[in-house]
């Protein structure tokens, strides 16, 4: 039987980001264009919660960075995309153009 992925809405946005961003993907950088590129306010911890939670499903991995200091000698954590990451959002992108359609007529 095929394995399922279950993927939140903000978990999808979260993933697209880090899959978007490659290797450059942390904390501030996902939660800077989830604000400015699409409109939606949010709080970094939500995206750091997200980003583990997503790490503890094996969809990213993460690696310290090194120490800057412009971050004041402190490290950040850079995510990266798994290949279970990539199988998850083409399954989810397929279950969503099925759904769609199957609209009949729908025009935005």
């Amino acid at each position: 039987m095929k394995k399922r992925y279950y993927l939140g809405e903000f978990e999808e946005l979260v993933l697209l980001v880090v899959a978007g961003l490659q290797e450059k993907a942390y904390g501030l950088s996902v939660t800077q264009i989830i604000e400015k590129d699409l409109k939606r306010p949010i709080n970094m911890s939500a995206v750091h919660t997200c980003l583990y939670r997503l790490e503890e499903k094996g969809y990213l991995t993460s690696k310290l960075d090194g120490a800057t200091n412009k971050r004041g000698g402190r490290r950040k954590r850079l995510f990266l995309i798994t290949t279970e990451g990539k199988m998850a959002l083409q399954e989810v992108r397929n279950q969503r153009q099925f759904l769609w359609s199957k609209i009949p007529s729908f025009q935005a």
